[in-house]
């Protein structure tokens, strides 16, 4: 890999859900980092794809303005244009993409699609110091959960995921299950539970540890989520205290079982370093316990900054930015794929 282009200007763009991100950078330097949260769709009680994806044609210019201003960058120094084409709403992931297209044309520079779990694997790389391949990846959010062995850049073998519940989708429900989801549809459903565990004894509740025993690093959360579910019910009304010390419980299954495979990972497979990213990477619990842990193991433990762990468009740009340094570039007829897969 050549070492960098320093003062290359990068412009990336994230919709592959309902967040409208752009970022600017120059070479590996965050220069501005927007993100547009559609929280007047989250009232119908999720995300809307239909609606989603129209906010995304409403925002995505004024945002683009945004990310240069910030920046202090004009449109016509950008070099290169990173965007996310897989995985996620097809609609959304439609208006990102071909709006990178039709500037990287006017401008006749290249632009690179990014898988959007490529990238927040990588988005480590927008620290410093950010972690040399070969690394583990734990990679947890609301659609992914699973353990990545990142060989090089594009050069990876997955370890192992989840059969079923993503974590993060599990720590949702697990918010509205026991009522604690934000009334102003923020969206903000599974932080809440972190929250809340704060004030709360963990060892209150023994649940589950589905798969902790397993001798494979897949995961499964649908159990535990069902665990959770029937202990809820035992009684019409919890006091605010019983509430907090079921979401310490349960949040303590899940870091749990996502602590100790990815150490055991990192040990089978005699890797040194682990990175952990996605949106439930900014869970307060999982990142001390698994600071704690790997300091025990003598693993090197890489974490974003909290803005890089949820969907962002600097994660994109980082990923388009090393693939250029590869002499990579995206084809004009690059499809969006809803159901992009990290090996394909």
């Amino acid at each position: 890999m050549q070492k960098n282009f320093p003062d290359l200007i990068t412009l990336a763009i994230e919709t592959s859900c309902d967040d409208t991100s752009v970022s600017v950078m120059r070479g590996r330097s965050v220069l501005s980092n927007v993100v547009s949260s559609q929280v007047d769709v989250l009232k119908f009680g999720g995300i809307v794809p239909e609606l989603a994806s129209r906010a995304h044609q409403a925002n995505i210019i004024p945002v683009i303005e945004d990310a240069l201003v910030q920046a202090g960058i004009k449109l016509q120094d950008v070099r290169l244009i990173g965007v996310t084409y897989g995985p996620g709403l097809i609609g959304s992931l439609l208006v990102g993409l071909n709006f990178a297209k039709g500037l990287a044309y006017s401008l006749d520079i290249p632009y690179i699609g990014v898988n959007h779990i490529e990238a927040h694997m990588l988005a480590a790389f927008l620290e410093k110091p950010h972690p040399d391949f070969p690394f583990i990846s734990l990679i947890v959010s609301g659609g992914h959960t699973m353990l990545v062995l990142a060989e090089a850049l594009g050069r990876y073998r997955i370890l192992g995921e989840t059969q079923d519940d993503a974590a993060g989708e599990c720590f949702d429900k697990v918010a509205r299950f026991l009522n604690i989801a934000p009334e102003n549809g923020s969206g903000m459903s599974g932080p809440m539970v972190d929250v809340r565990s704060r004030l709360g004894d963990s060892g209150k509740i023994k649940f589950p540890r589905p798969l902790g025993n397993s001798d494979n690093f897949n995961f499964s959360f649908s159990g535990l989520k069902t665990s959770v579910l029937n202990y809820s019910k035992k009684q019409e009304k919890w006091s605010e205290q019983e509430i907090n010390d079921i979401c310490a419980s349960f949040q303590e299954a899940v870091v749990d079982v996502l602590v100790s495979k990815s150490l055991r990972a990192c040990k089978e497979h005699h890797v040194g370093s682990l990175v952990l990213s996605g949106g439930v990477a900014a869970n307060s619990r999982l990142r001390d316990i698994l600071n704690e842990q790997s300091q025990r193991s003598g693993v090197r433990l890489f974490i974003p900054a909290k803005p890089y762990c949820t969907d962002n468009a600097a994660m994109i740009g980082m990923t388009a930015y090393l693939k250029h340094l590869e002499g990579e570039v995206s084809s004009w007829d690059l499809a969006p794929n809803p159901s992009l897969r990290l090996i394909r």
